[in-house]
């Protein structure tokens, strides 16, 4: 089963996170149970997030966004979707990808 969930990530300009009102950017994410991903594609380069389903832990085990469309706050939409579908869930969230462990730092 896929789903379509969009997110409207803040966006950087020269170091800074601009207000959520401006020049926002919406990222339609796509979870495919099946292969346990969620993903999206931007200008034409698809970007994803891994996981593993163990003991009632969703373990983002890889995220991946290719290097023409990085710095849009991708990578983060994508691991606050998988990480927010475990909270609707009822499961534990971890993160064996280095990206998704300092997201969970950062967002407790």
């Amino acid at each position: 089963m896929i789903s379509n969930l969009a997110l409207l990530p803040r966006k950087r300009h020269n170091g800074l996170m601009k207000s959520i009102n401006e020049d926002v950017m919406e990222y339609t994410i796509n979870h495919d149970k099946a292969r346990n991903m969620f993903t999206t594609v931007v200008d034409g380069h698809t970007a994803y997030v891994e996981y593993r389903l163990q003991n009632g832990v969703l373990d983002i085990i890889h995220t991946i966004v290719p290097r023409p469309v990085e710095g849009r706050g991708i990578a983060a939409a994508l691991v606050k979707r998988a990480y927010g579908y475990a909270s609707e869930q009822g499961l534990e969230r971890a993160g064996t990808c280095p990206y998704a462990a300092k997201w969970l730092e950062r967002h407790p």
